[in-house]
């Protein structure tokens, strides 16, 4: 398995000729060093509605013929962009052929502001994902803020890579993100949702290190590197 790691929460899994691509945002991000058009994806997954999870999935969407994999208002919405859709909910399994994806919760808000109507859609819950593949099995958890069933979660599903927000303000802080990195007990925590505006600059360098002193292996990820596993 490869993954691609391209920016703020933007993350590629690619399975031999298969890939899967997790909330794109590569246009509104000036950190990221891919386009769009560069992506090539067989499933587009969209953990909630904010626009810095969302901006390039229609484009993507479209380019590749690649359904997006959403809750279902979220679903809704993107389907009336006119890309094919797969509705799923918090605790349901795809199974998508190359990978197994299952939705799991996040906590956070989750809506489309359209700032012309000035009007707010509601974009149904927030998520995580678990996909497995090719023998390992990758946690997106989404823009979640800290809560204890992420323990259990660890405990019930052996987690070889976990990307994790560190941006605080509008997700879990540093230290927030270490707690739930020790309840997940990866084999390697990488840190996202960081560093793309000011109000979520974090050093990702020192979280890594406080990982390591709980004994905890992490791995920062320019954007744009790829990580075997």
């Amino acid at each position: 398995m490869e993954l691609i790691y391209h920016g703020h929460s933007c993350l590629q899994i690619i399975v031999g000729n298969k890939s899967l691509v997790i909330d794109p945002f590569l246009r509104g991000n000036s950190l990221a060093v891919t386009k769009p058009e560069d992506i090539k994806a067989d499933y587009v997954l969209l953990t909630h509605a904010h626009m810095d999870h969302i901006l390039d999935a229609e484009p993507i969407a479209k380019a590749n013929d690649a359904p997006v994999v959403a809750i279902p208002e979220l679903a809704a919405f993107m389907r009336w962009k006119g890309v094919k859709t797969i509705d799923m909910n918090i605790g349901g399994t795809l199974d998508v052929g190359f990978a197994k994806v299952k939705m799991i919760q996040a906590f956070h808000s989750s809506g489309i502001v359209l700032d012309e109507e000035q009007r707010i859609l509601y974009g149904g819950m927030p998520a995580g994902f678990i996909i497995e593949a090719d023998g390992v099995t990758v946690l997106h958890t989404g823009d979640t803020g800290l809560f204890g069933d992420m323990q259990m979660i660890g405990d019930r599903h052996p987690l070889d890579v976990v990307f994790l927000p560190i941006g605080d303000h509008y997700t879990m802080g540093p230290e927030d993100a270490l707690q739930a990195a020790e309840w997940f007990h990866a084999k390697l925590t990488v840190p996202v949702h960081y560093n793309s505006f000011p109000v979520i600059e974090q050093d990702a360098q020192s979280f890594v290190q406080k990982l390591e002193a709980r004994g905890l292996k992490g791995k920062v990820l320019a954007p744009g590197e790829k990580l075997e596993v």
